[in-house]
């Protein structure tokens, strides 16, 4: 099964073509041109560096959010496009839970967040059940240092951080202290199309598949015409 993934909801976003779980190419967003102008021309590069065509292509895996409005529009209108085109199955993936699966650790819970700017982060916490991860509440965005505090109210247990972006939450006033604690963040790539390529690869074969008009984005923070119109919100 070939799976084409995409993540263009943050600045270094990345696309990869896959076999199954074998990750054939990938090509990471290191420059400033925008999603809606790099996005073709990198699918192309990949497609031709692996001998693929894009309708052999049989499923399309994208990032959903948390992350940039633009660069999730993008992302998921361009997959649309394409699986309306050739007829194919679309596997929608949290960000935050393909930066989970990323994870080493062997804590029952693991925390994946990365820098959402203006001094927040995105985050979530998953209850690792053997090789699947159950995410508890709603993703979110938050203030570093009220991430943490979220994450212990909700279990007394050991959980793993990990993150992109270890600054957000290791420059925080009170992180030192938590150091004694043996908490500590696994810092990981910002190159998640690979993962988000398995996860869909995972769900397309217990056919979790969805169509065109069921594919939505997971902003998780309002737009700034939104804050404008009703003042800002405030992660619980």
């Amino acid at each position: 099964m070939l799976i084409l993934a995409l993540d263009t909801s943050d600045l270094r976003g990345s696309v990869a073509l896959l076999r199954g779980e074998a990750v054939l190419e990938t090509e990471f967003h290191n420059t400033t041109e925008d999603y809606s102008s790099w996005l073709l021309p990198a699918v192309s590069r990949v497609l031709a560096a692996a001998g693929v065509e894009l309708r052999q292509v049989e499923v399309f895996a994208a990032a959903a959010g948390p992350g940039s409005f633009t660069g999730v529009r993008v992302g998921l209108v361009t997959v649309k496009a394409w699986a309306e085109v050739y007829r194919r199955g679309i596997v929608a993936v949290s960000r935050l839970e393909a930066l989970a699966q990323e994870s080493s650790g062997d804590a029952c819970y693991v925390a994946p967040f990365f820098d959402a700017r203006r001094n927040q982060v995105f985050g979530a916490l998953f209850h690792r059940r053997g090789s699947e991860l159950e995410r508890l509440e709603e993703e979110m965005v938050i203030a570093p240092d009220q991430f943490i505090n979220w994450c212990r109210a909700k279990t007394t247990e050991r959980f793993d951080l990990i993150s992109t972006d270890p600054q957000g939450l290791a420059e925080t006033p009170h992180w030192p202290s938590r150091l004694t604690a043996n908490e500590t963040i696994e810092v990981v790539s910002p190159i998640l199309a690979p993962r988000i390529g398995k996860i869909g690869y995972q769900r397309a074969v217990q056919g979790l598949l969805i169509d065109v008009l069921a594919l939505d984005a997971n902003y998780v923070r309002r737009s700034d015409a939104e804050l404008s119109r009703k003042g800002p919100a405030h992660a619980g």
